[in-house]
């Protein structure tokens, strides 16, 4: 019998500010989490990525290297993140120079099992559940779809 490799999920290398509340299981390694923030579990939070104060993340969401999310957002369950846009035609396979960041906003809220490729989005904007994000947000609103399409302007 041949045995594999094996990784543990677990938390580790992590910078946590003050008050934060992380419900387990739950993979968290190498990432930055900022005061009162709220971690759901079966969440997986990857080296690199930073979450802004007193954002709450669901459980089974998936949050990438290179995604920096703002203060007092909301990542509904099972959003994915995207770091990986594929640019040769298939995976980078750890050519991380191919990689790409995103930048959520402050305020923004992002509805259950949205995927967010690597993009920016604006301050205060609202991601419907379900949409495909695949270009930079910069007019607050609320979108939706795949993909994600402004819906309405929000003030």
């Amino acid at each position: 019998m041949i045995t594999p490799e094996r990784h543990h999920i677990g938390i580790r290398d992590v910078t946590f500010g003050a008050g934060v509340k992380v419900v387990e299981p739950c993979n968290l390694y190498g990432c930055t989490i900022g005061d009162n923030c709220f971690i759901a579990p079966f969440t997986e939070i990857q080296k690199g990525a930073v979450i802004g104060a007193r954002t709450r993340v669901q459980s089974h969401s998936f949050i990438c290297d290179l995604v920096t999310i703002g203060e007092d957002c909301f990542i509904g369950h099972g959003v994915m993140f995207i770091n990986d846009t594929f640019v040769d035609g298939g995976p980078a396979r750890g050519r991380r120079e191919l990689w790409r960041e995103t930048q959520i906003g402050n305020r923004v809220s992002i509805g259950s099992n949205a995927t967010i490729l690597p993009v920016t989005i604006v301050d205060d904007a609202v991601i419907g559940a379900g949409s495909v994000v695949t270009k930079d947000i910069t007019v607050v609103g609320v979108y939706a779809g795949n993909p994600a399409r402004l819906l309405k302007l929000r003030k």
